[in-house]
């Protein structure tokens, strides 16, 4: 089944009056030329991965993707391995329920983040991505093998991968954003459209993950 069809059975749902989500082309993406799962080569699959690798790794990602010492960072291009400021540990909850909530500073909120220096928001509640997507001291081929690992990434088979690209957009949520953060701070490289397309490449491809 084409990616484009599977997604657009979940078009159809959210145009159910009442849903809350919006439809496919209210967030802009363009899914007529995702691929047929098949129909991309290893070698394709791997340089789309590659792509996906440098989102992935890029400070607007990786500072929410940190290890078990739940402690966010506030990495930049120049200075990727700064912690976040004011000594923030979002805890074993990872949305600071034992110390202080992510959300007292990270507002829920489809705004654009146009204030120098406040708090970033996106359309879903402010947190740390669960533990076992850590990103953060992981090689491409750990973190490409825990991509594809329904255990490891939200119990997501390929298209299930594109899919949650799909309902970001659809929450303006942190895939969303990391590509247009406002404020001074440097995007994610690509686009969300680029990365679309870089996912759907590589899962067509059978998820292809280099050796290191």
């Amino acid at each position: 089944m084409r990616y484009a069809a599977r997604l657009s059975l979940i078009v159809l749902v959210n145009l159910v009056p009442g849903n809350p989500a919006l439809a496919q082309s209210e967030h802009g993406l363009d899914l007529s030329s995702l691929p047929e799962a098949g129909a991309v080569s290893s070698d394709e699959g791997l340089a789309a991965w590659e792509c996906i690798h440098t989102v992935l790794t890029h400070p607007r990602c990786l500072n929410c993707h940190v290890g078990a010492d739940n402690v966010p960072l506030w990495g930049s291009i120049d200075d990727p391995d700064r912690v976040h400021g004011m000594a923030i540990n979002a805890g074993d909850s990872r949305i600071g329920d034992d110390t202080m909530s992510c959300h007292a500073c990270h507002q829920s909120s489809t705004r654009p983040n146009t204030i120098p220096h406040a708090a970033p928001h996106a359309g879903m509640d402010w947190r740390l991505a669960p533990i076992e997507f850590q990103w953060t001291d992981r090689t491409s081929a750990e973190i490409c093998a825990q991509m594809r690992d329904p255990d490891r990434n939200g119990g997501r088979d390929a298209a299930g991968l594109v899919e949650h690209i799909l309902h970001d957009a659809e929450l303006t949520g942190f895939i969303t954003w990391s590509f247009g953060p406002g404020a001074g701070r440097d995007p994610a490289p690509g686009s969300l459209q680029t990365h679309l397309e870089d996912m759907a490449a590589w899962t067509a491809a059978g998820m292809p993950c280099p050796e290191q």
